[in-house]
């Protein structure tokens, strides 16, 4: 009877029990907690952890950008291989200042429109057709006729030729050319990061200073000679524009003296006049024309040879030559050669490739020739 008792009793409460559950589980107070707990037994330390890493992080590159060299070190240093460094208040030409003041960059010059120039030319019969230099002139130096040109209205960037103006300045300036020069980091391009056999510290003589800068385009060289042109560099680009004024060469512009910055400029007729000056001095015409040339520098001996590799082929008469090459002025060649016994100056800039001006120059010579052979024909049956 106990026992009947006590099962009935038993289940009533098991029941209560299962109701008071439902609920408190069911009430909002419930709910909130069981979230707050929930929440609350969520690990911080992920949080923590990545705050402190990310802070850490920060403190550390913080400390690096302190201790490492400032990035605008090279930035600011003044770019005496590349950059204006001479007065810019000069007047120049209207030619001139559209020039530099498109960053002379209108000489580029595509693939495609150099051939659609060619093929007209081919089908108009003009002899030039064959050449792929953007820019042609030549020049009869005896009798000042133009034999033929291309675009040469127009001052364009002439890189390296610059330094047969360099050489100009610093030859009728009378510097010893014995005087010892040393390369410094002043001379190391930091506008191109031209390559340059001469190391920072190698001493030379002016005379070796100069003639590699024409013979082999040694920019260090180049740069070199117009830091120690009395008044240092700024008088030095002064006296550049000076001579260029004395020669006529109203369009030319000039900022540095190696060629790389592209605000070097000029027509080819004011190039005609730079090498007729160049060519009248005894050295530069020698180290223009020089096959090669050996230098000693701390106890090692340096070959060097000439950019312009007809200066070694016997049958040209070369008077004076130079080569130059930066983006913005494309492969050039100027020469002053000696064909069928008169001087005739020839201007190719902007050329496709590396070999096209070398090429564009023997072709330019065979017209020549063969136009003089035709002339000498006709007068013989006159």
């Amino acid at each position: 009877m106990h026992a009947g008792l006590l099962l009935p009793l038993r289940n009533a409460c098991l029941t209560s029990l299962v109701c008071l559950s439902v609920a408190l589980v069911g009430s909002p107070s419930f709910a909130q907690n069981t979230t707050s707990t929930s929440q609350a037994s969520k690990p911080k330390t992920t949080t923590q952890a990545k705050k402190t890493t990310q802070k850490s992080t920060t403190q550390k590159s913080a400390t690096a950008s302190k201790n490492a060299p400032p990035k605008t070190t090279t930035q600011k240093k003044a770019a005496p291989a590349g950059t204006p460094q001479g007065s810019r208040g000069d007047k120049f030409s209207s030619n001139t200042q559209k020039a530099v003041a498109a960053g002379a960059t209108t000489a580029a010059v595509t693939s495609a429109a150099s051939a659609q120039r060619a093929e007209a030319e081919r089908k108009s019969g003009n002899p030039t057709s064959a050449l792929r230099s953007n820019v042609v002139f030549v020049q009869d130096l005896n009798s000042k006729a133009v034999i033929f040109s291309r675009n040469d209205d127009v001052a364009r960037p002439i890189a390296s030729i610059t330094k047969l103006m360099t050489a100009l300045v610093v030859v009728d300036a009378k510097q010893p050319l014995d005087e010892m020069l040393q390369v410094t980091q002043e001379d190391v391009d930091v506008v191109k990061f031209s390559r340059s056999r001469l190391a920072v510290g190698v001493k030379l003589s002016r005379g070796d200073m100069l003639h590699l800068a024409l013979m082999s385009s040694e920019n260090r060289a180049a740069n070199a000679l117009g830091r120690h042109y009395p008044g240092g560099m700024p008088a030095f680009v002064a006296a550049m524009n000076k001579k260029a004024r004395e020669l006529g060469m109203n369009d030319s512009r000039f900022v540095e003296p190696t060629g790389l910055s592209s605000a070097n400029v000029a027509t080819p007729r004011d190039l005609v006049k730079l090498m007729q000056a160049t060519a009248a001095r005894p050295s530069i015409r020698f180290y223009t024309t020089n096959q090669q040339h050996e230098i000693s520098a701390r106890g090692h001996a340096t070959l060097f040879r000439n950019t312009n590799m007809l200066v070694t082929n016997p049958t040209w008469d070369i008077r004076v030559s130079k080569t130059g090459f930066i983006n913005e002025a494309g492969q050039c060649l100027v020469m002053v050669a000696r064909i069928n016994n008169r001087d005739t100056a020839i201007v190719l800039l902007n050329a496709d490739g590396k070999g096209t001006r070398i090429g564009d120059a023997v072709k330019i010579r065979q017209i020549v020739q063969n136009r003089q052979a035709i002339a000498m024909s006709r007068a013989d049956l006159n």
